[in-house]
């Protein structure tokens, strides 16, 4: 981690993975709780898994440049909106994540609805989505999005065959009203296998970190893989139009998934970094008639560690 890169104006890449290398061995510890048995067998299906230096050097020069889609953004006023769709535990979170691990939130943010309340459910279907979506010098990340109604409540029930065909009819033009607007929109499906799915579930299970994860809805999907399936194909075929298709990423390989989206968003976003100001530190006041007063201990944290 400590080798020096050949190109000199590189040289910031390796300071700034010394100084988060940390931060990012954090959020990638995904296992803490696992028995041995299971992180065996989980490398045993995974001999192939991404070297961890070749990972975090394309992670951090990702992020750099979604810094420069950002800094774009607010200064053109684009919009930028970006559809999470997939199977379950197929690696959409921890995509968003690694995406604005390093953005302002105030810039970037991640719609994550929850089920729709019975107002809601007798709105026309897009209403509870529109409000979300970006203005001038946003970018929204949906994980997942009004295409939950071609996914799981076709599949589990709750959206009835006329609802269903209603909605392939209205999102075609209603994905063209979005771009007619200039919003970028971008739509990235992720997909894993049957047996990796059963097996990031399976470690799900025996994680008490993450069981919250697992929801009756993920258990109901490994029943109805094939409807999944099927349903899938159908919204692929009605839904992938020439303004806004769909873009399928492999999610197998975790570290790969995040890597290959971070890539190709980035070819999907006409940005080009912004010149900015030289920022300089201005000096502090000094008020030589101040005197800072003394707080009461309670008002500090105690310091266990």
């Amino acid at each position: 981690m400590t080798e020096k890169s050949d190109d000199p104006s590189l040289d910031w890449l390796e300071a700034e993975l010394q100084d988060t290398l940390d931060e990012d061995i954090e959020i990638e510890f995904s296992e803490p709780m696992l028995s041995m048995e299971i992180r065996k067998i989980y490398r045993e299906h995974h001999p192939d898994m991404l070297d961890r230096r070749v990972y975090f050097r394309n992670l951090l020069r990702l992020q750099a440049e979604l810094i420069k889609v950002q800094d774009w953004v607010q200064h053109t006023g684009a919009k930028v909106c970006i559809l999470f769709e997939g199977r379950d535990s197929a690696g959409k979170g921890g995509v968003i994540k690694r995406i604005t691990q390093r953005l302002n939130p105030r810039v970037a943010r991640v719609v994550a609805l929850p089920a729709p309340n019975r107002r809601e459910q007798s709105q026309w279907y897009f209403q509870r989505y529109v409000p979300h979506l970006p203005a001038g010098g946003e970018i929204v990340l949906f994980d997942r999005s009004w295409y939950n109604r071609a996914g799981v409540e076709r599949v589990m029930g709750f959206a009835s065959e006329d609802q269903v065909e209603q909605f392939f009819q209205d999102v075609p033009e209603f994905e063209r009203m979005l771009v007619r607007s200039g919003i970028i929109l971008l739509k990235y499906w992720f997909s894993i296998t049957d047996e990796e799915q059963q097996l990031r579930f399976l470690m799900r299970i025996h994680d008490p970190m993450k069981q919250w994860k697992l929801s009756p809805m993920d258990l109901e999907s490994r029943i109805r893989w094939e409807a999944y399936t099927k349903a899938k194909e159908e919204m692929f075929e009605r839904t992938n139009i020439d303004e806004a298709p769909w873009y399928i990423v492999e999610g197998n390989d975790k570290k790969r998934e995040r890597l290959n989206c971070i890539e190709h968003l980035l070819t999907r976003i006409p940005y080009e970094e912004v010149p900015s100001e030289k920022v300089t530190l201005p000096d502090r006041r000094y008020n030589p008639d101040y005197e800072r007063r003394v707080l009461p201990d309670e008002l500090y944290v105690p310091k266990v560690y």
